[in-house]
């Protein structure tokens, strides 16, 4: 599934399209998790004014003269947008392509989504659904130690959660996915299952900012390609290269040796070091 780094490496292969306007919109399958807007090729005529991301979604704004309208787009398990040249043909999957001008240069913005669980909708009718509920963003001032430290310690749903199920609470921080988690977790030295309010300050402080360095690193090494997620013009990230323990179930651990070790958190399997990473009463 795109986490927050691809998502956001997508967001920034998108740049080269700005300022373009929209010449055409063709569905081919409108639906997705939900069904694409009837009216959605009323971006014709509009120019792509701006991208960015919140959690794990993209939004684009389109802007005609003093109209705006704003897409809000989710890449679902297995979706992406890539950008070809004017004529190439659509593929197996491609359930929306997006035409953008520039002088007499055509480029084809492709929707990719195998399993049709992503979504293509307007944002004025899914703000209050799908966005006001969001907890911050991990990679903004924000979200500190000191702010996850006293979540835990006011929610009382996550006192006692596993450490890793609060990291990855939407509600909570947005896109720490399970790859990440895993990841940060393992640096700092703390059980997935370690109860949160078990945890001192601290290694709070140390676990937020292995989060934030774990997600930066991915972002600048293209996101982590699994499976079949690409971006812009069929790129593939290669953070993966790098993971050190997320998906190496019975693999050397590269720190101590030990063989890595799976628990099932939250439906999610948590792979971790049981040396490095031991379940004590309380953390300090």
């Amino acid at each position: 599934m795109p986490e927050l780094p691809e998502v956001q490496t997508t967001a920034t292969s998108l740049s080269p399209l700005l300022g373009q306007t929209v010449s055409n919109v063709t569905v081919y399958q409108p639906q997705l998790r939900w069904k694409i807007p009837d009216d959605i090729d009323t971006l014709n005529g509009y120019q792509l004014a701006n991208i960015e991301r919140r959690a794990k979604y993209l939004i684009l704004t389109f802007q005609k003269n003093v109209l705006t309208k704003q897409v809000l787009l989710h890449l679902g398990m297995s979706g992406s947008l890539q950008q070809h040249p004017y004529g190439m043909e659509k593929r197996k999957h491609d359930h929306l392509i997006l035409y953008f001008e520039k002088n007499i240069t055509i480029t084809q913005l492709h929707y990719h989504d195998p399993r049709r669980f992503g979504a293509v909708l307007w944002l004025d009718e899914y703000q209050d659904k799908l966005l006001d509920h969001l907890g911050v963003e991990p990679l903004e001032p924000e979200f500190t130690g000191a702010y996850l430290y006293n979540v835990i310690h006011n929610r009382k749903n996550a006192i006692t959660r596993p450490i890793k199920a609060v990291i990855m609470a939407q509600q909570v921080v947005v896109g720490v996915g399970n790859i990440y988690a895993t990841e940060a977790l393992f640096m700092a030295g703390i059980h997935p299952s370690q109860p949160a309010n078990t945890i001192a300050e601290q290694n709070i402080n140390e676990l937020v900012n292995f989060i934030r360095e774990i997600l930066q690193r991915s972002i600048e090494k293209g996101g982590s390609t699994l499976k079949d997620f690409t971006v812009g013009a069929g790129e593939t990230g290669y953070f993966q290269q790098t993971l050190l323990v997320y998906g190496k179930k019975g693999l050397p651990c590269p720190q101590c040796q030990t063989p890595i070790e799976m628990v099932k958190i939250t439906q999610r399997a948590s792979t971790f070091c049981p040396t490095c990473q031991p379940l004590l009463q309380f953390i300090q």
